[in-house]
């Protein structure tokens, strides 16, 4: 019992540590209304591993509150990377060809939606309001930046860690 349990906490560190690397290290690209957050690919992880969860939502945590927009997207960006683990962990047995695509459709939902909001209500230019158009606008270059990073990098990444006995089935 103990081993799984620092089996799962070790697979959530690492998680983090790495969600929080690649963010950083791309700094430019990471932040603002059009992302390519490559550590984004890494929301494909839930679908083999629960300990996936807390180590996407710890390292979401720690690159946002990091970043520019500090406690609004460690907040709302942290929100949406929980919610999307939690949809992608409880989908991962819908499997199309072998591949849970449907699993990695939720992270670009939840931060086109929540982060499309954070956008429009928190960064607005001075003296302009909230208005529908501009949150879709806003929801759909967050989404389509998500979803080239979890379908282009998220499924060549999925197969190559699918191939390896990395994560044991059955779990």
């Amino acid at each position: 019992m103990l081993n799984k349990k620092m089996r799962l906490l070790v697979e959530g560190s690492i998680v983090a540590a790495a969600y929080v690397a690649l963010t950083v290290m791309i700094y430019p690209l990471s932040y603002g209304a059009v992302q390519f957050r490559f550590s984004e690919a890494l929301t494909i992880l839930p679908v083999f591993t629960p300990a996936a969860i807390p180590g996407l939502t710890i390292g979401c945590f720690i690159a946002n509150i990091t970043g520019p927009y500090s406690w609004i997207d460690a907040i709302f960006g942290t929100l949406a990377t929980f919610f999307a683990s939690l949809c992608t962990y409880y989908t991962r047995n819908i499997k199309l060809k072998d591949i849970p695509f449907l699993s990695f459709f939720f992270p670009v939902v939840f931060n086109a939606v929540i982060i499309g909001l954070e956008i429009n209500i928190f960064f607005l230019p001075q003296g302009e309001s909230f208005t529908f158009v501009g949150f879709f606008i806003s929801a759909l270059w967050v989404g389509l930046g998500e979803l080239v990073v979890c379908y282009l990098l998220g499924t060549p990444l999925y197969v190559a860690i699918s191939k390896t006995k990395l994560f044991p089935k059955g779990r």
